[in-house]
C-alpha cells in the first residue's frame, strides 16, 4: 500500500515548471503597444501639466523672464498655484458648486435607479421594451441632451414646461400663466435635474445586475417564513445590493465631477457663478484668463481627487469580483 511519504514526491514532480522570465515576456509582448500607447496619450499630457502648473504664465502679461523655451512669458512659479488653487475665492466657490452638482445628481440618481431596477426587476409584459426606453437617455450625447434641455424644455417662451403650465392655467379659466424662466430662476436645480435624467439609466443598469445576482433559494426562503415584499427588501436585498449601491455612487461621482458639457451649454455657469464647477472655471481660467499654470494646477487637483475616489471604487469592483468568485 502506498504511503502519503511515498505519494508526495510523485505529487510535486507533477506540479509545472514556473515559467522563465523569458517566457513571462513573451507572453506579456502583445500588450506592450497597448501599454506604450496609453503611456503616451495619458502620461506623457500628464506631466507636461506637472510642469505648466509649475510655471507663471500668462500669454497677456509678457514679462523678461523665458522658461523652458515658452517665449517672454514664463517663469517658474514652484508651488504658488498649487497655493492660488486652495485660497482663491472663485475657485472655492467652483469646490462648492462641484459638490453640490454631484452629490445631489448622484443621489438622485441612485434613488430613482433603485426604484426603476426593482421595477424592471419583475416580469411583466413589455418589459424588454420598458428598458431600452429607460437606458436611451444615456445614450444620448451631452451636449445634444444639455441643448434639447435648454431649448425644447426650460425655454420661457416656447419650452415644454411653460406650454404645460399656460395648458393647466387655461383649464382654471385664466388666459395664460406667468412664464418661468427656470435657467435663471433655479440654475443649479436645472442643470442637476438635466444630469439626473441622463445618468439614471447608468445607475440602473448597476444596480440591475445587482438584484438579478441574489440568491433566488434564499427569497424563497424569505418567502415561506412569511416575510413580506417590504421585510425582504429592508433585511434580504438592501444589504446585499449595499456593495453595488457603493460601486454607482463613486463611479457616478467619478464622472459626474467632471461635468463640463451640462454646464457650459445650459447656463455657461452663470447667472453669476451659480453653477461655475472646477471643469467649467478651469476652462476659464485658460481660456478667459490665460492662466496657463492656475488652470493646470487646478486641473492636478481634479486629477488627484478623482484618483482617489477611483481607488475606492476598484475596491469595491474588487470586493464584488471575490465574492462571485467564492459562490
Amino acid at each position: 500500500m502506498t504511503t502519503l511519504a511515498e505519494a508526495a514526491p510523485e505529487t510535486e514532480s507533477r506540479t509545472p515548471p514556473k515559467p522563465s522570465s523569458r517566457a513571462r515576456w513573451v507572453r506579456r509582448a502583445p500588450l506592450l503597444p497597448a501599454l506604450i500607447f496609453t503611456i503616451v496619450v495619458t502620461q506623457i499630457p500628464f506631466l507636461v501639466t506637472l510642469v505648466v502648473s509649475s510655471l507663471n504664465w500668462n500669454v497677456l502679461q509678457p514679462g523678461d523672464k523665458d522658461f523652458l523655451g515658452l517665449g517672454n512669458y514664463s517663469s517658474f512659479a514652484g508651488i504658488d498655484n498649487y497655493k492660488t488653487v486652495f485660497t482663491d475665492s472663485r475657485l472655492r466657490a467652483a469646490v462648492i458648486n462641484t459638490v453640490v452638482l454631484t452629490a445631489g445628481t448622484v443621489i438622485i440618481s441612485v434613488l430613482i435607479g433603485l426604484l426603476l431596477a426593482v421595477l424592471l426587476d419583475r416580469k411583466f409584459p413589455g418589459r424588454g421594451v420598458a428598458r431600452t426606453l429607460l437606458i436611451a437617455p444615456f445614450l444620448i450625447m451631452p451636449v445634444a441632451s444639455a441643448l434639447v434641455w435648454k431649448h425644447v424644455l426650460y425655454n420661457p417662451t416656447y419650452g415644454l414646461f411653460d406650454g404645460v403650465l399656460n395648458w393647466i392655467w387655461q383649464l382654471f379659466g385664466a388666459d395664460q400663466g406667468p412664464a418661468v424662466d427656470w435657467i435663471s430662476n433655479t440654475p443649479m436645480a436645472a442643470v442637476i435635474v438635466a444630469l439626473v435624467w441622463q445618468w439614471t439609466p447608468f445607475m440602473m443598469l448597476i444596480l440591475l445586475a445587482g438584484l438579478q445576482s441574489q440568491p433566488t433559494d434564499i427569497l424563497e426562503a424569505a418567502k415561506v417564513d412569511g416575510a413580506g415584499g417590504v421585510q425582504t427588501f429592508r433585511f434580504i436585498t438592501l444589504p446585499h445590493m449595499r456593495q453595488y449601491l457603493e460601486l454607482s455612487t463613486l463611479l457616478g461621482s467619478i464622472y459626474i465631477v467632471q461635468t463640463f458639457d451640462a454646464v457650459f451649454s445650459i447656463t455657461q455657469g452663470g447667472p453669476g457663478s451659480a453653477t461655475t464647477n472646477l471643469p467649467y472655471e478651469i476652462y476659464l481660467t485658460m481660456f478667459r484668463k490665460y492662466e496657463y499654470g492656475q488652470a493646470a494646477a487646478a486641473g492636478v487637483v481634479v486629477v488627484v481627487g478623482t484618483i482617489i475616489v477611483a481607488t475606492f471604487a476598484l475596491r469595491v469592483v474588487s470586493s464584488l469580483f471575490r465574492e462571485e468568485v467564492g459562490r
